[in-house]
């Protein structure tokens, strides 16, 4: 039993979800929050000339970005907070279009530093195609924050109609690249642990890939998507099979990781599947049109490397992983997540 608020509570796991049930939502009681997906699918109503309601299905979405270094192998806090909130909003289905950008700066900040970071957000933001259209500016005392924090929302356009309901028995479940780049290599930069290689974080607009697949012939076909974050892959499988009665077996030999991310997780005692990500989504979709979907992928630079990794069982409930010597283990909710302040 916990009486105050530790660093595991932000971790993604299992304590995080706790936070947020028995604390946060005993006081926010709307079902589209009680939802509790990365995005909200609220309509809006417009009324028209003659007088009749036209609804319009928008995706709306808020994140905070607090990572510590700021500056990593492959992106910085700037890049990370637009791609982070275009991301939720693509895996709600939506077409992102517009995003906020709010900063937290620490008294001491350099301002070359300051500059880097809004270019970078803004060269993102032209790369997904998303407008920054508000946003706001404080600075508190040094000591007070991590040099810099940043916060984001954003609006997309609903296209397709995503969510854990829609997941059945039978469906297969893709990844669009490699697993644990984005974790390791923001360990690496933090730690300074001189692991020697090319490791560098996934951070991309995945957008730019969804609306592909949303064009597609599979794109009505999808039924959940979720970009693997805080707790990695695993926590978001176990996040997809809440209320549902079904399980998820994963095939090992399937799984694409890099021998870098490999062997840094040997190295450190880690597990791959419970690292971050900022470049990756897993999607749930009808095995008629999994081939479709990962041929679409494949075509695409965010999705070369785009394997099928499992599928959704009605036995056994949970998460499983079958090995490349033949047995099964089960793949637990981790309490907390190994590396706090990883987005």
């Amino acid at each position: 039993m916990y009486d105050k608020i530790t660093l595991g509570h932000g971790s993604g796991g299992s304590l995080t979800g706790r936070l947020i049930r028995k604390t946060i939502l005993k006081v926010f009681r709307d079902p589209v929050l009680r939802r509790l997906e990365d995005s909200a699918a609220v309509l809006i109503r417009n009324e028209t000339r003659t007088g009749k309601l036209r609804g319009m299905k928008i995706a709306f979405t808020t994140d905070s970005y607090v990572i510590d270094p700021i500056f990593f192998p492959g992106g910085d806090i700037g890049k990370l907070a637009v791609c982070g909130t275009v991301n939720d909003l693509a895996m709600k289905g939506a077409v992102p279009r517009y995003i906020s950008l709010s900063l937290i700066i620490e008294e001491g900040l350099a301002f070359v530093d300051l500059e880097k970071i809004l270019r970078s957000a803004a060269a993102t933001a032209r790369q997904a195609g998303v407008a920054v259209v508000c946003g706001d500016t404080k600075v508190v005392d040094k000591g007070k924050a991590d040099k810099i924090f940043i916060n984001t929302s954003g609006i997309g356009f609903v296209k397709v109609t995503l969510g854990r309901e829609k997941i059945k028995a039978g469906d297969k479940i893709l990844i669009n690249g490699t697993i644990g780049d984005h974790g390791i290599a923001v360990m690496n930069a933090r730690l300074k642990l001189g692991l020697r290689s090319r490791m560098a974080s996934d951070t991309a607009p995945l957008n730019l890939i969804t609306k592909r697949l949303f064009d597609s012939k599979a794109g009505p076909h999808i039924h959940f998507m979720r970009d693997p974050t805080r707790g990695g892959v695993v926590s978001v499988l176990h996040e997809a099979l809440e209320g549902s009665g079904f399980g998820i077996k994963l095939d090992e030999s399937c799984l694409p990781i890099s021998p870098e991310v490999h062997g840094a997780c040997e190295i450190l005692g880690l597990d791959p599947l419970y690292v971050a990500n900022e470049g990756k989504f897993l999607m749930f979709i009808d095995p008629r049109y999994a081939g479709l979907a990962l041929k679409v992928m494949q075509r695409h630079v965010f999705g070369k490397k785009a394997a099928m990794i499992g599928e959704v069982v009605s036995q056994p409930r949970g998460v499983w992983l079958h090995t490349n010597i033949g047995g099964t283990r089960p793949l637990l909710q981790l309490e907390t997540e190994g590396l706090p302040r990883i987005c």
